[in-house]
């Protein structure tokens, strides 16, 4: 029978080192790390990318596709009708279709797929001047406010999902 180095049998010494006795953790004690009790734990900066995909996420990014093409043909439509009010309205509706979004799904994507969907149709299919000088958008100064406006509005959602992602505590800076 051999033994093992702290004088036992080798299953002996194998059964401490599996079982951890006489280590170290370096979590501390109780494998807390650190955490409070009860508190929540903020999910990591890439959590969007390993969310699982179920059907019901998939159903959700499905949606927010498709609602981002229709407010950004309603917007387009809605600004350039009723000036001030219009455009108002539609940088609300897009502001309104990002934050739900992200209320919706907990992760960035949930800006980014409407997000995606708004760009690609604004400024891919509806500010293309047709053969016959049909268009959308005139080259008043409400239309450039809505582009760079639900860019803006976008960014800004997806920065804030960010910031509430990894866990910045909102409030005084050293207290």
């Amino acid at each position: 029978m051999s033994t093992a180095k702290g004088g036992g049998s080798a299953a002996e010494g194998n059964g401490r080192e599996a079982a951890g006795e006489g280590q170290r953790s370096r979590a501390g004690s109780g494998g807390t790390s650190g955490a409070r009790p009860g508190a929540r734990v903020a999910p990591s900066a890439g959590a969007a990318l390993t969310a699982p995909l179920t059907p019901g996420r998939i159903a959700i990014y499905v949606l927010l596709l498709l609602t981002g093409v229709l407010v950004a043909c309603a917007g387009t439509l809605v600004q350039a009708a009723w000036f001030p009010g219009g455009l108002v309205l539609a940088l609300a509706g897009v502001g309104g279709l990002f934050y739900g979004g992200v209320r919706a799904t907990g992760t960035s994507a949930g800006v980014l797929v409407p997000g995606a969907a708004w760009l690609v149709t604004v400024f891919a299919l509806l500010s293309n001047v047709r053969p016959e000088g049909d268009f959308l958008f005139g080259a008043g100064v409400g239309s450039y406010i809505f582009l760079l406006g639900g860019i803006l509005v976008a960014v800004i959602c997806a920065t804030a999902a960010q910031m509430r992602a990894t866990g910045v505590r909102y409030g005084r800076v050293g207290g």
